[in-house]
Parts: structure tokens; C-alpha cells; sequence
């Protein structure tokens, strides 16, 4: 029932220099722009959103997230940008992934989870895993389940729990630092691909906090102040 990632939407006080550091160190396109909000194509048919704090829903806080890359664009980012940051690196076993921050303290991954691509500069293919802050793991692991989620992995004394659609990945933290001193994500916004819109909204429709329909599908508030949009 749901899909890949379509948006993820970062909280940023100033555009013009956020917009600019992302488009210098990762190269990838402005697609919209208004007063609020730029939007910026991240490969597939991912965006990345950068909003103003000056309506609901807000942008996510010091969210960790992950951008995929085919594997042999891997060490070609690396090179791109060892200089300009402490770059840290954890193998996975059959993935890498790198980690930085951005100005606004989102901890930003890139992981070999993309296709190969043919281009000459190292490419990025969508978004493949967003952190959120939870305030009760069990509640909101069962919250997840019910929207269609599966759990593939579950941490140490259960303080995360990583899920997924398939091709787009959550992970669940109860509030501690994680990989690279990352926090997960305060009001999280994201856009999920799903087959059925109004059926996932109403597989937890006791307990969202807020529901409304919107262009190409319908967006929710969960527990924890995160906004999800089931688009089709």
C-alpha cells in the first residue's frame, strides 16, 4: 500500500543560504520557489523541501536523513566533499553510508542504496530514510505497522526501531544521539507514494491528531506532531 519517499520538508529561518549550500555541495536542481518554500529535485522522484517557520505544517528540526547514491558514485562524493566537512563513514556490510551536517544541524546521509546511473558527475537517486522523534516507541511502532510499515530491525534496549515500505525506510527513536551524533527529527514533513490514499488514513484514523484531503491525496498529523501525505 505505500511506496517510495516523494518529499522530505527541512525547517530553515533564511532560504537563499540553505538553498545555496545544497546546491553547491550536492549539485541538485531547484524545480519551485516561493516566498515560503524551494523545492529541490534530489533524483527518482524525490524532493527536498526547505520551508520557512511561518505556517503549519512546519519543516522537520535537526532531522537525520538519507539520501541514496549507486554505489560507484559512492567515492566520488566522498572526494567531492572530505574537504569541506568531517566526513564520518560506517559500513554497514554491503552498504556505505557517509554523514554531515548542514547549517541548520540536519545530519545528512549518503548511502550506496541507488542504481547505477550513467552521468559523469556523481549522482543522487531519492530519499531513502528519515529519523523520527518519538515519545513512546511500542505506541508509535504500532502506529507505523498499521499504515503498512514492517519492521526490519529493532536497537539495542529498543530505544529505535528501523521500518519499511521497501524502497523508503523510517527509523523510530525514542530521544537519544545516534549514528554521527544525529537526533531524529522534531514535526517531521514527508510525502509517502501509496496505492491507496484514503485506506491508509483510515487504517489509524482513531489516532491521528489531525486529517485533511489534499492535492493528489491525504495528509495526517501522528502522535508525535509528524505530518505524513499519501499521495497517489
Amino acid at each position: 500500500m505505500l511506496g517510495a519517499c516523494r518529499w522530505l520538508t527541512l525547517e530553515v529561518k533564511y532560504l537563499d543560504p540553505i538553498v545555496e549550500f545544497y546546491r553547491t555541495h550536492l549539485d541538485v536542481p531547484v524545480v519551485s520557489e516561493s516566498d515560503r518554500e524551494v523545492t529541490l529535485g534530489v533524483g527518482g522522484n524525490s524532493e527536498l523541501r526547505l520551508r520557512r517557520p511561518d505556517g503549519i505544517p512546519r519543516g522537520g528540526l535537526h532531522t537525520h536523513y538519507a539520501f541514496a547514491c549507486p554505489e560507484d558514485d559512492y567515492d566520488a562524493w566522498w572526494d567531492r566533499l572530505e574537504d569541506d566537512f568531517e566526513l564520518q563513514e560506517v559500513d554497514f556490510g554491503g552498504m556505505r553510508s557517509l554523514y554531515f551536517y548542514d547549517p541548520e544541524g540536519n545530519c545528512v546521509e549518503i548511502g550506496t542504496a541507488g542504481e547505477s546511473t550513467d552521468g559523469d558527475s556523481p549522482a543522487l537517486s531519492g530519499i531513502f530514510e528519515v529519523v523520527f522523534e518519538v515519545e513512546d516507541l511500542p505506541s508509535a511502532e504500532a502506529f507505523y505497522t498499521d499504515l503498512g510499515f514492517e519492521i526490519v530491525d529493532q536497537g539495542d534496549n529498543r530505544r529505535r526501531t528501523r521500518l519499511t515500505t521497501g524502497p523508503f525506510d523510517i527509523e523510530l527513536w525514542e530521544p537519544h544521539l545516534g549514528l554521527a551524533d544525529a537526533r531524529g527529527g522534531v514535526h517531521v514533513d514527508v510525502g509517502v507514494d501509496s496505492q491507496d490514499p484514503e485506506r491508509v488514513a483510515d487504517s489509524v484514523a482513531a489516532r491521528v491528531t489531525k486529517r485533511e484531503s489534499v492535492d493528489g491525496g491525504v495528509r495526517v498529523r501522528d502522535p508525535d506532531g509528524h505530518y505524513l501525505t499519501f499521495l497517489s
